[in-house]
């Protein structure tokens, strides 16, 4: 399994298009956002200065793209293309395959937050506690795997040529409406009751809740442990239906 997994970060890193859109794309949409913003510019209804909000929510944004495009296509057109069926015939065990392309998203997808915390204290000179910086990190490091779930369960639900926009209707409606372009507060109310309870906005609450020094709510834990496991148990489950249909 070791030598697939240096096999799929190798393929990860040669595809120019991927790394864009996982790891630059992220810190450039930040200082479109962030603009002319600094310290003294507040997000509505937070405590939080508009730079520092929105560094995590690109950092997540990063780390959403890297590992839920970087999954669900690429599985797609690999089980259409018979890839996954010569696997089969090795020593690979059939869960090595799912966790291999999980643990190159994973990997590909730390750049993408370094970057933006890079980009953010060096170009709008955000500023955290010595202790923040890491605890960010392992924090939406970790909780892009409840997205790496998701990539491998759309990876397959769908054929290759289908799997494309319905991973783009996917992508997109979770960043948006889960505050990752645009803080949520900023929503009509109807809309931000909505938003509490998507994945996306739980996932982006744990770094802001780090960046105030606080615990993180329940309710936003809860979200993220509910859609992990309804997430990888659908792969899990579409997992196997496929293995008996081959």
């Amino acid at each position: 399994m070791n030598s697939l997994i240096k096999l799929e970060l190798t393929r990860a890193l040669r595809n120019r298009k991927f790394l864009f859109f996982s790891v630059i794309y992220p810190s450039v949409l930040f200082l479109i956002i962030a603009g002319n913003a600094d310290s003294t510019t507040k997000v509505p209804g937070s405590t939080l200065a508009l730079p520092t909000y929105m560094m995590v929510s690109m950092a997540s944004f990063g780390a959403l793209t890297a590992v839920l495009m970087g999954n669900s296509e690429r599985i797609a057109k690999e089980r259409e293309g018979g890839w996954v069926r010569q696997l089969r015939l090795t020593t690979l065990p059939g869960r090595g395959y799912v966790l291999a392309k999980t643990a190159s998203a994973a990997v590909v997808s730390l750049p993408s937050i370094v970057i933006v915390f890079a980009v953010a204290a060096v170009v709008k000179d955000v500023r955290l506690e010595a202790w923040q910086w890491p605890a960010l990190t392992g924090a939406i490091w970790a909780g892009s795997l409840v997205f790496a779930a998701l990539g491998v369960a759309l990876g397959y639900l769908a054929s290759g040529d289908a799997v494309r926009p319905i991973t783009m209707i996917t992508y997109f409606g979770l960043s948006m409406l889960g505050g990752l372009w645009m803080p949520t507060t900023t929503f009509p109310g109807w809309l931000q009751d909505i938003a509490e309870w998507l994945p996306t906005h739980a996932y982006a609450a744990l770094g802001q809740a780090i960046e105030q020094s606080r615990a993180p709510h329940v309710q936003d834990l809860v979200v993220l442990v509910v859609s992990f496991a309804l997430f990888a148990g659908g792969a899990a489950w579409l997992y196997r239906k496929d293995t008996l249909k081959a």
